[in-house]
């Protein structure tokens, strides 16, 4: 018998933070380690004000949080935030589109999950993505099947399913990208996280229900520009490229439900 859903929070309030000296984000940081199974593996919390500082002309790192009323003016209770980047670079011309954003972390305080909290986040999101004039916001997820043993521990301690927080960013309206994705950096001995698939939510309501493909120019010059700030011009370029040859330069890419892994994973 399944549980009744928690009601919505009728009164949320979702703002972006745009002062790197807001409680806000240290808020935001301990969310991020209660609500995910590795939150090692996510930006740390320290790193958030340099985001809010480091904005250029191609990249815009955002914050938001969404919070509960807080009384005579002030800030409410923060029950989840999300962290993102307008990317609009130079890299997504000739083929990339007007540029794309890349979703880093999405979480909710425990206590609030189940009450619209990170659907309230997402919508705040998507909408400044088509305010800035691009294409789709990119994420990456966890495949539950693609787990180790020990990583499934750690999500059951943490109160997470993989299973039902991809069924959540399908409803979200999130989609796998088909194609052999993995992060550079993240898994055993230091080389490349392989668990995870790329998502992709594309900005145009009238379209993206029926959208069914991404190209592969957009998909390489998302992830180079994003990877750019943490592994630099010419490393971020290269692993772009190599997720292109293992995509076999083909000009589009599927969309997939986000229930499903890319197809490179299942068995024959």
């Amino acid at each position: 018998m399944s549980r009744a859903p928690h009601p919505a929070l009728p009164d949320l309030r979702v703002r972006r933070v745009t002062d790197p000296h807001d409680p806000a984000l240290a808020a935001f940081g301990r969310i991020q380690e209660e609500s995910y199974y590795a939150p090692d593996m996510l930006i740390p919390p320290e790193v958030f004000p340099h985001l809010l500082r480091a904005t250029s002309g191609d990249r815009e790192d955002r914050i938001l949080v969404a919070e509960t009323p807080g009384h005579s003016g002030s800030d409410g209770e923060v029950l989840g935030g999300t962290v993102y980047s307008l990317l609009r670079g130079p890299g997504h011309r000739g083929g990339g589109g007007s540029g794309a954003a890349f979703n880093s972390f999405t979480g909710v305080s425990p206590a609030a999950q189940g009450r619209g909290v990170g659907r309230a986040l997402a919508l705040q999101a998507m909408e400044d993505v088509r305010a800035a004039g691009l294409a789709g916001l990119f994420a990456d997820s966890v495949y539950g099947e693609r787990q180790s043993a020990e990583e499934r521990a750690a999500e059951a301690r943490t109160g997470t399913d993989p299973v039902t927080r991809r069924r959540a960013l399908h409803a979200l309206g999130l989609r796998t990208v088909d194609v052999p994705y993995w992060q550079p950096v993240g898994g055993p001995d230091g080389g490349p996280l392989q668990d995870l698939d790329l998502l992709y939510h594309p900005a145009d309501t009238r379209t993206s229900a029926e959208q069914d493909t991404v190209p592969l120019a957009l998909v390489t010059a998302t992830l180079r520009a994003y990877w750019r700030g943490w592994l630099g011009e010419e490393r971020a370029a290269r692993e772009a490229e190599a997720l292109a040859e293992r995509a076999g330069h083909v000009p589009t890419l599927r969309l997939l439900p986000a229930t499903e892994t890319a197809s490179y994973w299942r068995p024959s």
